[in-house]
C-alpha cells in the first residue's frame, strides 16, 4: 500500500511544481475574517495603503518607429529591475515575432523601482498594428518616445507621436543608438530639434512641448542625461531613464472608495481559465470573489453582457504571471471569470449601470476576401476546409484585434478588413499553421465618397536608397501616382538620399519587393497612413502578363526548360500543378497558356547523339507577401499549410476569355 501512496505524493508534488512554474502567488495579506471588527478593519487599512496606492503607480507606454529599438530597450529595463530574461526580445512571445524581428502585438508587464510600481507597455512600430497602439495609449499617462539619433523621426514615429499628443500624454524623448559612430552630438541636436517641430506641427501644448530628453544606447544598456558615447563606469545602466519616468510621468487619478470600473484594452484565451480580460482599473478595488458583469454601450443604452465573479487575478511581472488578490483604481491587471465580454467593453461591480467610453479607431484602409479553398489539390494538406470553420476563426481574430473588421459575404467567403497587407497577411500566415487552406483574392483599397467626390487613402512613405537608384525609384513610384514632398541627402551618410513622398494605398500594393529588387536590398521604405484625398486617377503598367498552366499532372523539366524563354519560373519540376495554376512570370504584358507537364515522347528508335542535360535557371519562389501584392483583379491566391500558389479565378480557358470580354462596371 505504501508505493502507490508514494507514487501518488510523487505525482501530486510534481504537478504542484510545474503549475507554479507558470504562476506565482504574491504573499496574501490577512484579511481578518475570523479576528474581531478592529482587526478586521486594520487589516482592510494594511490592504489598501500597502498594495494599492495609486501614488506609487506609474502607467507608461513605449512608441517608436519601426527598429528604433523598443522592444531590446525593454530588455534592459527588465535585466535592470531584477527580471529572468530566459532570450533576447523577452516580451516578443509570438512565434511569428521572434521569427521575424517585428512586434505584432502590444504586451503589459510590471517592473519594480525604488518603491514604485511601472506598468510598461511595449508596441508595434509598424503602421500596419496602429491599432494596438490606439487601443493601449488610453491605458497609461505617459509615453518614452524612442527615436534612432541616426535616421531622425520617420513616418511612424509621427503616428504613434499624434495618438500620444491626442492622449494628453507628455512624452519623454529618448534618443537611442547614439553609439553608433556616425552619431555626433550636432546631429542629436538636429534630430532634438525635428523632434520639436513634428511637437509643434501635431499642436502640442507649452506643456508637452517642454519634453525631458535622454540619450541612449539599449544595445549596450545605458542611458545618460546629457550627450555621451561612454557614460562614467558607474552610470552604465537604465537608472536615469527609470528615475525619469518616476519624475516626469504623473500617477495614475483614481478614486480608490467609487465602485470598481476597467474598460477591457486586451483579450487573450487560455484552455483553463478561459478568457482572460487586461484593463486599467479606472476606479475602486477588485478582490477574487467579487461578484462583477460585463456592461457595453449600444445605440439605445447600456446593454449588460454577462454577470459573475472574479476567478483569479492576475498581473504580469517580468516575464511571469503573478496571481495576486486584490487591486486598485490606477493599475493594469489581468483577470479570469466572465466568458462573453471582449475588447471595449466594461467591466464593474454589479451596482454599477454606466459604462466607460469606447477606443475609437481610425478606419481600415484596405480589405481581401478569404473563401474556401476551391482548387483540384483542395484538402490534401489541411484539416480545416469548409466556410464554416473560416468564419468562426475569423470572428474569433475581430473579437480579440479591433483594427481588423470581418464582413459574411457570397458563397461561404469573408470580406475581411485591416490597416495594410502585412498585418492581413500575418493573419493568414496564423491560419495556416493552424492547417486552414485559404483562397484569397487580391487586396483593394477602401474608397470614400463625401459630396460627391470620390476618396482614397493617401500614405506618407519616407524612402533612403544610394543616389545611383534614385531615378530608378522614381520612375517605378511615378506609375503608381507618387508625389514628392521632400528630398535631400542624409545626414551622415554620403553618397544616400532621403525622399518624402505621398502616394496612394493602392499604389503602394506589391511595392515592397519591387523596391527591394531595385534597390539591390540597400535602400529602407517606410509608410504610415497620412488622410484621405481626391482619387488620383489609375495607376501606370505595375505588372506584366503571367504564363497560366493547360494541363494537370507533374511539372517536368523537359517542359519547363523550353519555357524558360518566356519568362521567369514560379515552379520547379516535380510540383503539381492544375487548369488556370499561374506557373510564371510573362516577358510581355499579356497572359500566355501554356504546358508545364509535358514530357518527351519515348520511340523505339536510336538516336546518335546523347539526351540533352536540362539546367534550369533557379526558380522565383514567391512568398505570402509577395503574392499578396503581386496577384491581380482576375486572380487568386491558393494558401494551403505546406504551399502558396497563384492561380486564375476561372480555371478553364473558356471561361476566362468569356470574361475577359464582359464589359467592367
Amino acid at each position: 500500500m505504501a508505493g502507490p501512496l508514494l507514487l501518488r505524493s510523487l505525482l501530486s508534488a510534481s504537478s504542484r511544481k510545474s503549475l507554479s512554474s507558470h504562476l506565482v502567488r504574491l504573499p496574501r495579506l490577512s484579511r481578518g475574517f475570523l479576528a474581531g471588527p478592529a482587526s478586521a478593519a486594520a487589516a482592510a487599512t494594511t490592504e489598501l495603503n500597502s498594495c494599492l496606492e495609486p501614488s506609487r503607480l506609474r502607467n507608461v507606454a513605449v512608441i517608436a518607429h519601426v527598429d528604433h529599438g523598443k522592444t531590446t530597450l525593454m530588455d534592459r529595463l527588465l535585466r535592470q529591475c531584477g527580471a529572468d530574461i530566459p532570450h533576447e526580445r523577452a516580451m516578443d512571445s509570438i512565434s511569428l515575432e521572434r521569427e521575424r524581428g517585428i512586434t505584432i502585438a502590444s504586451k503589459v508587464t510590471s517592473i519594480s523601482w525604488k518603491e514604485n510600481e511601472l506598468n510598461m507597455v511595449d508596441t508595434p512600430g509598424h503602421a500596419d498594428f496602429g491599432g494596438e497602439v490606439e487601443r493601449v495609449v488610453g491605458m497609461v499617462e505617459g509615453a518614452v518616445l524612442v527615436v534612432d539619433a541616426g535616421e531622425g523621426p520617420l513616418a511612424q514615429t509621427k503616428f504613434v507621436l499624434a495618438k500620444a499628443l491626442n492622449y494628453g500624454l507628455r512624452p519623454i524623448l529618448l534618443l537611442n543608438k547614439v553609439d553608433r559612430p556616425a552619431v555626433s552630438e550636432e546631429r542629436c541636436n538636429e534630430v532634438e530639434s525635428l523632434v520639436f517641430d513634428l511637437f509643434a506641427n501635431l499642436g502640442a501644448t507649452e506643456e508637452q512641448l517642454d519634453f525631458p530628453v535622454l540619450y541612449a544606447s539599449a544595445k549596450e544598456g545605458w542611458a545618460y542625461s546629457t550627450f555621451t558615447k561612454d557614460p562614467p563606469a558607474g552610470a552604465k545602466n537604465m537608472s536615469q531613464l527609470l528615475d525619469a519616468i518616476v519624475r516626469h510621468v504623473p500617477p495614475p487619478k483614481g478614486n480608490l472608495d467609487g465602485p470598481f470600473q476597467m474598460l477591457v484594452s486586451m483579450m487573450e484565451k487560455d484552455f483553463y481559465l478561459g478568457r482572460i480580460l487586461t484593463g486599467r482599473v479606472s476606479s475602486g478595488l477588485v478582490r477574487v470573489g467579487d461578484r462583477i458583469h460585463g456592461l457595453r454601450s449600444k445605440e439605445f443604452g447600456i446593454e449588460k453582457i454577462e454577470e459573475g465573479k472574479v476567478v483569479k487575478l492576475m498581473k504580469k511581472k517580468g516575464t511571469n504571471m503573478v496571481l495576486i488578490d486584490c487591486a486598485g483604481a490606477g493599475d493594469i491587471i489581468s483577470m479570469a471569470g466572465l466568458a462573453s465580454p471582449s475588447i471595449g467593453h466594461t467591466v464593474s461591480n454589479t451596482e454599477v449601470l454606466t459604462a466607460l467610453p469606447t477606443i475609437v479607431l481610425d478606419p481600415p484602409t484596405i480589405s481581401m476576401t478569404f473563401g474556401v479553398n476551391d482548387s483540384p489539390l483542395a484538402g490534401r494538406d489541411g484539416i480545416h476546409l469548409t466556410g464554416g470553420k473560416i468564419g468562426d476563426r475569423l470572428m474569433a481574430e475581430a473579437e480579440t484585434n479591433l483594427a481588423i473588421n470581418v464582413l459574411p459575404g457570397l458563397s461561404d467567403s469573408f470580406e475581411v478588413q485591416g490597416r495594410g497587407e502585412l498585418q492581413l497577411g500575418i493573419l493568414i500566415e496564423n491560419m495556416r499553421r493552424e492547417r486552414f487552406e485559404l483562397s484569397i483574392s487580391p487586396p483593394k483599397v477602401m474608397y470614400k465618397t463625401e459630396n460627391g467626390q470620390k476618396l482614397e487613402p493617401i500614405e506618407e512613405v519616407t524612402i533612403e536608397v544610394n543616389d545611383e537608384h534614385v531615378g530608378l525609384v522614381m520612375e517605378a513610384l511615378s506609375h503608381r501616382r507618387a508625389e514628392v514632398a521632400d528630398m535631400g541627402p542624409v545626414a551622415g551618410n554620403v553618397g544616400r538620399t532621403r525622399l518624402s513622398l505621398t502616394c496612394p494605398s493602392r499604389g503602394l500594393v506589391g511595392y515592397r519587393s519591387v523596391f527591394s529588387s531595385d534597390t539591390r536590398g540597400t535602400g529602407f521604405m517606410h509608410r504610415a497612413f497620412l488622410t484621405y484625398e481626391k482619387y488620383r486617377g489609375s495607376l501606370g503598367n505595375v505588372r506584366k502578363g503571367v504564363l497560366v498552366s493547360m494541363g494537370y499532372g507533374t511539372i517536368t523539366a523537359y517542359a519547363l526548360m523550353s519555357l524558360e524563354a518566356r519568362g521567369s519560373l514560379f515552379v520547379t519540376p516535380g510540383m503539381e500543378t492544375y487548369d488556370g495554376m499561374i506557373v510564371g512570370e510573362h516577358s510581355r504584358d499579356t497572359d500566355l497558356d501554356v504546358n508545364p507537364v509535358r514530357s518527351k515522347e519515348l520511340n523505339n528508335i536510336r538516336a546518335a547523339g546523347k539526351d540533352e542535360n536540362v539546367k534550369l535557371s533557379p526558380p522565383r519562389l514567391v512568398t505570402l507577401e509577395e503574392a499578396i501584392g503581386y496577384v491581380a483583379s482576375d486572380e487568386l491566391i491558393e494558401v494551403t499549410p505546406k504551399a502558396i500558389r497563384l492561380r486564375k479565378r476561372y480555371l478553364e480557358v473558356n471561361k476566362r476569355k468569356a470574361m475577359s470580354k464582359r464589359p467592367k462596371g
